[in-house]
């Protein structure tokens, strides 16, 4: 069921930025979107999350028109996870995870036993319950990636909106990240992240979504879709595709700093 996108654009005023755009996410599915700075992957986002309200088209997450549904319900079908994050006050990792785990709970309400359970099992599920009473602004940039995706969890949404989940995180960070992110889906989660890097999408994704001119380029096995071709059309670098361990694994190199 997952996400269903059927003939959608979007314009801020007079500039288009998405074309008629029409693709079918699964459930138990990691899709990585490609496509160059500028181009509508976060208006996208913004779109399926409906924080763009005027979209046309149709945009259905696990069967149900979200523009039908109510705020909380909308935040039962599905969770986000911006490219940046500036908390303001120094919660306790627990607490960051809490906030989401009371979806049910009325302005005036108190957290109950079982919202407090759930916000544990979200971190224990991401690795991380160590760092429940650690304040959230003193750890890491990959430790908070982390926290947020667990605060996604205790949503207890099926599917996970990410922007680009790992721009700023170091390389040990970032293969931590992917890895959880492959792990829930792999648990029945479908999960959209956005992403510069070509080699991620070989790596984790089992499709890979890519964007050019606010329309749908390719969608398919990252294997099929991201090609030489593909890469220095939408990017504009002439690379090479090489395949490692049996074809596990697909690295983009670019073909300039081969020659030098």
């Amino acid at each position: 069921m997952s996400i269903d996108v059927e003939r959608v654009s979007f314009s801020y005023g007079s500039h288009v930025v998405l074309r008629d755009l029409t693709f079918h996410i699964p459930d138990n599915t990691l899709v990585n979107v490609l496509g160059p700075n500028g181009v509508g992957k976060s208006t996208l986002f913004r779109c399926i999350l409906c924080l763009n309200g005027n979209w046309t088209g149709s945009i259905r997450v696990n069967g149900h028109d979200l523009r039908a549904l109510s705020v909380r319900d909308r935040a039962r079908e599905i969770a986000y996870i911006p490219q940046s994050h500036a908390p303001v006050y120094n919660y306790e990792v627990i607490d960051v995870v809490l906030m989401s785990a009371g979806g049910n709970i009325g302005l005036f309400g108190t957290p109950k036993r079982c919202h407090l359970d759930r916000a544990w099992e979200a971190l224990e599920r991401v690795g991380i319950a160590h760092l429940g009473h650690r304040p959230y602004t003193q750890i890491s940039g990959g430790e908070q990636q982390l926290v947020l995706i667990a605060r996604a969890i205790a949503q207890d949404a099926r599917t996970i909106i990410m922007d680009e989940p790992t721009s700023a995180l170091d390389y040990g960070n970032t293969v931590r990240v992917l890895s959880c992110v492959r792990q829930l889906a792999r648990e029945g989660m479908s999960i959209v992240q956005s992403t510069h890097q070509p080699d991620q999408a070989f790596l984790y994704s089992d499709k890979t979504l890519v964007i050019a001119d606010g329309r749908v380029l390719a969608f398919g096995d990252p294997k099929d879709v991201i090609t030489k071709e593909l890469v220095s059309a939408i990017y504009g670098v002439d690379v090479e595709v090489n395949s490692l361990y049996g074809d596990k694994v697909r690295v983009c190199v670019p073909i300039r700093e081969i020659e030098r």
